[in-house]
């Protein structure tokens, strides 16, 4: 038995298209998801930027104090005062106390490197930190009215390195066995 197929009107078949196409909703009407890719798409540039834009640093402060002012008006000191001066050279360290040059091993007044320089493992020369401590150190416990002094003078020429400079300043700070020398430290200016 074959199966007979019903043929539809022109009017039918008008009216099953206009009922199957789907319509159109108006504005007031639609519903549905809302589409937040743009704002994703902002929110990701603005975070971008700012993140790109803010610095984050750790950085260490170190207490120093400038330079100070002394001249014609400055008053001399009252009572003896070491006055520790430490030049970082290329060939060592100069140190004078007392108003005077201190000699080679820090050794007495004299000319030259008070703290020279020692070969490492690697074959090269660097900084003896070990040997400015104990000159320090031996300076300070000479004169008991300079035990109360904290300040010295670390001078370095425009060429060293930060970590000479920092390893030099921790060097005469304290000593091997936890006595503060010199907590004080202040810039000088090379001449």
């Amino acid at each position: 038995m074959a199966e007979e197929t019903e043929k539809l009107s022109a009017a039918q078949r008008s009216r099953v298209r206009r009922l199957s196409t789907p319509k159109e909703l108006s504005p007031d009407e639609e519903g549905g998801e809302l589409n937040i890719v743009p704002f994703l798409d902002i929110i990701t540039n603005v975070l971008m930027f700012v993140l790109a834009t803010i610095s984050v640093t750790f950085t260490t402060m170190i207490e120093t104090q400038p330079p100070g002012i002394g001249g014609p008006g400055a008053r001399a000191p009252t009572k003896p005062t070491l006055s520790l001066n430490i030049v970082v050279v290329d060939q060592g360290f100069l140190v004078s106390a007392f108003g005077q040059r201190i000699g080679e091993g820090c050794q007495g007044t004299g000319s030259g490197v008070a703290v020279g320089l020692k070969p490492n493992a690697s074959g090269t020369q660097d900084y003896d930190y070990a040997s400015l401590t104990a000159c320090a150190k031996r300076l300070k416990n000479q004169v008991p009215d300079a035990e109360s002094e904290t300040n010295a003078t670390l001078i370095g020429n425009h060429d060293t390195p930060y970590r000479v400079i920092i390893s030099t300043m921790d060097a005469i700070r304290k000593g091997d066995d936890g006595q503060l020398l010199f907590p004080d430290v202040n810039f000088g200016v090379p001449k």
